[in-house]
């Protein structure tokens, strides 16, 4: 018997698709969970690691006066292979596509988070900005230790999300019962079945949870990187204003260097306040991220701007799922 709602649960795997929900759509878990549960991811992961230890040796080879070099080269290719990997099967550039759109969709929601949080963080990372030892660290840096020690604070804040996100979803799914199924549908095409079947939320697969999680992290990185990007121009550019070349000299007891930029030519930013900024706007992305998801004033705001729409995709699937069980 061919199912009535064929035409709907089309709509609603398409719409799944548009908002970042691609394990929603029961083919893309199937063959997630396959890849995952089988030996073959893990066979990959080694190649790709293989593939990123051997290019890592052979820059160092390449450059024997800058050996260092070898094991940033390796990184990078380790994350570019581990990126497609991911994108393509995992589907996360389909989740990183959402979480874009409806960042810079939604920029005037921001606003009111970074407001609450700003003054006290700009007070924090400035009080180190004039301080002489993050100098004496940061601007002494070699560079591929600087871009490691970014990394560092990303990695930190990742895993500080994705220990935290969880417990959001739970939040989420436990909110969406009853006839607040009917309601999270309202403008999806779930929206007229929802009132012909009795749907109501089972426990998410753990894919689709896992989907949320990833869907909230991407979200949240995104804006960490505006904030970390708008506080780095506000250093270079204080620190143009303020800091003059020989009180960096005396508080790095080091000649003040330019900046040389891609083209050959040099940029009115010396090397040391570049490295500077660059490490405190690091290191402000992951004081940020702690204080979005931990402080009740700050999470709450970011948490709000984004229930609803997770409400609704737990309403939508409960939607789905009893849709393709009416066979």
């Amino acid at each position: 018997m061919i199912n009535p709602h064929v035409d709907t649960t089309a709509a609603i795997e398409e719409w799944f698709d548009d908002h970042g929900l691609p394990y929603f759509a029961g083919d893309h878990a199937d063959t997630v969970e396959l890849w995952v549960s089988s030996r073959r991811i893990a066979l990959v992961i080694l190649l790709i690691v293989v593939v990123s230890v051997a290019v890592g040796f052979g820059v160092g080879a390449v450059l024997a006066d800058r050996g260092s070099v070898g094991s940033v080269a390796g990184v990078l290719v380790f994350l570019a292979l581990l990126g497609l990997f991911a994108g393509r099967l995992l589907r996360m550039g389909t989740m990183l596509r959402w979480a874009v759109r409806r960042t810079f969709g939604s920029l005037g929601l921001m606003f009111p988070l970074l407001t609450r949080a700003l003054p006290l963080l700009l007070l924090a990372v400035t009080f180190l900005f004039i301080n002489a030892e993050v100098w004496q660290v940061a601007a002494l840096m070699s560079r591929h230790v600087l871009w490691l020690s970014a990394l560092f604070f990303a990695v930190i804040a990742v895993v500080f999300l994705l220990v935290r996100l969880p417990e959001e979803v739970r939040n989420v799914e436990s909110e969406v019962v009853g006839d607040r199924v009917e309601q999270c549908c309202v403008g999806t095409p779930a929206e007229q079945s929802a009132r012909l079947v009795a749907a109501e939320p089972a426990d998410l697969p753990r894919f689709a949870r896992a989907n949320l999680v990833l869907v909230l992290l991407f979200n949240q990185a995104i804006q960490v990187l505006l904030l970390s990007l708008g506080l780095f121009a506000f250093f270079v550019v204080f620190g143009s204003l303020t800091i003059p070349d020989a009180t960096v000299s005396a508080w790095t007891g080091q000649a003040v260097t330019d900046l040389p930029s891609s083209f050959g030519k040099h940029v009115p930013v010396t090397n040391e306040l570049f490295q500077v900024a660059v490490f405190l706007a690091a290191f402000s992305g992951l004081y940020f991220t702690v204080c979005a998801v931990t402080d009740e004033t700050y999470r709450s705001q970011f948490f709000d701007g984004i229930s609803g729409e997770l409400e609704q995709a737990v309403a939508v699937n409960a939607v789905y799922v009893t849709l393709t069980r009416l066979n």
